[in-house]
């Protein structure tokens, strides 16, 4: 039996959920810099433009949340909804 705490795991140190903040908005910060450098030809005028990607990913994540919160509450059963 594992006698650490779970607060003790590496994914869950404050240091770590720091890091992978940085990282992760380090590497977004990256491609659209990128984009400057590499020509992008969209099929579209509008995926042409300058961090659009990053635009469009970020819009579509927040989307995706609201879409779900909404379903849960929609879709929520009652805690004792199957004992009958």
């Amino acid at each position: 039996m594992n006698s650490k705490p779970d607060s003790d795991h590496w994914l869950v140190r404050a240091s770590t959920i720091r890091g992978f903040w940085i990282g992760g908005i380090a590497v977004l910060v990256l491609t659209v810099v990128a984009q400057l450098f590499i020509p992008i030809k969209g099929y579209f005028v509008v995926d042409g433009w300058l961090g659009f990607a990053a635009i469009f990913g970020f819009v579509s994540c927040v989307l995706m949340v609201i879409v779900a919160k909404i379903m849960g509450k929609l879709l929520k059963r009652e805690e004792h909804y199957y004992d009958d």
